[in-house]
């Protein structure tokens, strides 16, 4: 009897379990349904996400979109029959993330293409080539003290100072070596006869003035002539270096490349490739939202450099900062522009093809030429 009983609860059970299984079939097959294909996501309208990047992307006062991404975007729209509507984001993380969460079908603007973008992204053929610039304070030629500070605090003045008290404790100690049993001025305690020797040839050196002091022997004589002659040489050269050192910085201002940024005021753009070089190179900066905010706090004197790709910088100062900032003559970082999808986007292919086709024609040229006249990248 008990056994009959246990046979009938595992028949309930089984029922239950296949009862449960039914009704989830249908959501299941729902769930699993192949994803669309290109043909398939050509019927409907294309969410095309895009961020103003000029020159890359534009909005017009009047709404209309322009740029070297968007222009070559609709002849790729165009050649494969595609429709869509423009949807503009506000920052690059927002755009990376509505493009990870499928809420764009791709994005089109200037964006980089990272290894960590590429976790979370597709992305499709690069079509440019460009990398990170540094943009500085326009040089006035106007005299301060930080880099005059600067010069006298770096390691080759401390160098070159420490070179000169070497000399002098050299060329001391061999004259008091010289004239302590002959000269009395020199004489004495070792400690009084070597510090008057040392004090010698450190007035010498200066050229300020000797009065009735000096070696009476010959051979202290010869060393006297040699360290005369030969400081003057010494103070000339350290009074060149230091000339040329504060004439430069003053001409080029502080940061001249890449290894200066870590000891300046850093600025870059929230979220931007040029975040992640940054903290790469363990350079401390400072975010800001777009371009524009960065270039106006060097303007303002806020920062002392600002990092971002350099098309977009080129593009900018020329633009709204010609006169306070200036764009130094370096690229690093080599960095490619691409159009981003949601992952197994069967946009990818199409896309990609249609975009090589493209660059490697005259048109692409022609664009370029347009929107970024003889500025390089």
């Amino acid at each position: 009897m008990q056994r009959r009983k246990q046979q009938c609860r595992l028949g309930w059970h089984v029922v239950a379990i296949a009862t449960c299984l039914i009704a989830f079939v249908p959501a299941f097959a729902q769930s699993a349904k192949p994803p669309l294909d290109f043909e398939q996501i050509k019927q409907r309208e294309i969410i095309v996400g895009t961020k103003e990047a000029a020159p890359f992307a534009m909005k017009s006062p009047e709404g209309e979109w322009s740029g070297i991404s968007i222009d070559l975007w609709r002849r790729i729209a165009e050649k494969q029959n595609l429709k869509f509507r423009l949807h503009e984001e506000q920052t690059v993380p927002g755009l990376i993330d509505a493009v990870a969460a499928g809420k764009i079908d791709i994005a089109v603007a200037a964006l980089t293409v990272t290894a960590a973008r590429e976790q979370i992204l597709d992305f499709t053929s690069a079509f440019y080539g460009t990398g990170l610039g540094i943009a500085v304070p326009a040089t006035t030629g106007a005299a301060g003290w930080a880099p005059v500070i600067r010069a006298l605090t770096s390691f080759g003045f401390l160098q070159a100072v420490l070179a000169l008290i070497g000399l002098a404790l050299v060329v001391g100690l061999l004259v008091w070596l010289l004239e302590r049993r002959h000269n009395e001025e020199f004489g004495g305690t070792a400690v009084k006869g070597l510090s008057s020797s040392v004090w010698w040839t450190t007035v010498a050196m200066t050229q300020r003035g000797i009065g009735h002091q000096g070696p009476r022997t010959m051979p202290g004589r010869f060393i006297a002539m040699l360290w005369m002659v030969g400081s003057i040489i010494a103070i000339a050269v350290f009074t060149a270096g230091i000339t040329s050192a504060l004439t430069v910085r003053q001409l080029q201002g502080s940061v001249q490349g890449v290894t200066d940024l870590s000891k300046v005021r850093v600025g870059a753009v929230a979220g931007s490739s040029s975040e992640e070089t940054l903290s790469k190179l363990r350079i401390g900066f400072e975010s800001y939202p777009d371009a524009v905010a960065g270039l106006r706090a060097i303007r303002d004197g806020k920062i002392d450099a600002f990092v971002y790709d350099r098309p977009l910088l080129a593009w900018t100062i020329n633009r709204d900062f010609r006169s306070s900032v200036q764009l130094l003559d370096l690229t690093f970082d080599q960095q490619h522009y691409a159009f981003a999808l949601p992952p197994g986007s069967p946009l990818r292919k199409a896309v990609s093809v249609a975009l090589l086709n493209d660059i490697r024609s005259s048109w692409w040229g022609d664009t370029l030429r347009r929107y970024l006249g003889n500025m390089g990248q």
